[in-house]
């Protein structure tokens, strides 16, 4: 059995040997368009993060008979093609759950901890050059007592909340699919959502539903008290509007794990914005613990053992 994974570079330097032992073995850490319609060509197996899977992969893929998503959503994958060719396609659920909770948690300590602030105070030797043993001038926020929104409550969404009532915070939610199946935190309208939240937390999937739901409009509803964290996915929440949100300060501060176009360009206003201490950022890695690639490597080995019948 051919083995290709075609952007193994987001795996970092996770172990593959699980994976290795099925069969040949052929890794690329990126893999352009055309590349890709030449790197899968004897392939039984393709692994794939972002690589785009459609009818013209398929055409140049004649043995492929199982494509894997290195991840869960799977919207690079064109699945009705992949049926029509026979192949079958598999992703791997629930592996980073605990990592995007623990990012999410630590972007929302770090807005109302101040910590930008309290790092640099110390580093720049402001710290050290002054009387007092504290700085008095800027005290930060406790997370105790404060209502956090929760904007998708699937599994991510639930142990984020349970981390939050750990920390003494009251846990509201909206429900993007309108089924509001989660019994154990009240459900309530998006309005309502903005306008009681000192903390808002996106955790929900891109679709035509979600797509802008946080737009200038939403974010002006928002307490000037509130800040907003998006490990869901770029896009949900326009990224325009929320630099414009930091300028004018409607809010108090964002954290960010998600951008509409990945890497996050250089000249991005959300990167110049007036007031850079009230923002926070981190490049996509909220779904890669050590742990979290562990589980999706032994997951993907998993699903190829299942797929061709491997004990």
């Amino acid at each position: 059995m051919k083995i290709v994974f075609l952007d193994a570079g987001t795996m970092g330097a996770t172990p593959l040997t699980e994976i290795a032992a099925l069969g040949e073995f052929t890794v690329y850490n990126d893999t352009s368009r055309e590349e890709s319609l030449q790197r899968a060509t004897d392939a039984d197996v393709a692994i794939v993060n972002k690589v785009i899977v459609d009818e013209t992969f398929l055409q140049h893929a004649p043995c492929l008979r199982l494509v894997c998503e290195a991840g869960t959503g799977i919207n690079n994958i064109d699945t009705e093609a992949c049926g029509r060719h026979g192949v079958d396609v598999r992703n791997v659920a629930g592996y980073s759950t605990d990592s995007v909770a623990q990012n999410a948690i630590m972007h929302l300590l770090n807005l109302l901890g101040n910590a930008f602030h309290y790092d640099q105070y110390v580093k720049s030797g402001t710290y050290s050059r002054g009387k007092l043993h504290t700085d008095p001038a800027h005290p930060f926020t406790e997370a105790a007592g404060k209502t956090l929104g929760i904007v998708g409550m699937g599994a991510i969404g639930q142990k984020v909340a349970q981390i939050a009532t750990a920390l003494g915070m009251r846990v509201i939610y909206y429900s993007t699919s309108g089924t509001s199946h989660c019994r154990d935190y009240p459900s309530v309208s998006l309005e309502e959502l903005l306008h009681r939240s000192d903390a808002i937390s996106i955790h929900a999937p891109m679709n035509a539903r979600t797509k802008g739901l946080i737009g200038e409009a939403e974010l002006r509803q928002m307490k000037p008290t509130a800040v907003l964290i998006n490990n869901g996915r770029g896009g949900i929440a326009d990224e325009y509007a929320l630099a414009k949100a930091i300028d004018n300060e409607w809010i108090a501060g964002i954290g960010l794990d998600v951008y509409e176009k990945e890497p996050l360009p250089a000249d991005h206003p959300l990167l110049h914005t007036k007031y850079p201490e009230r923002t926070r950022f981190t490049p996509h890695v909220a779904w890669a613990s050590t742990e979290s690639r562990a589980r999706l490597a032994h997951e993907m080995a998993e699903n190829i053992k299942k797929a061709f019948l491997i004990p």
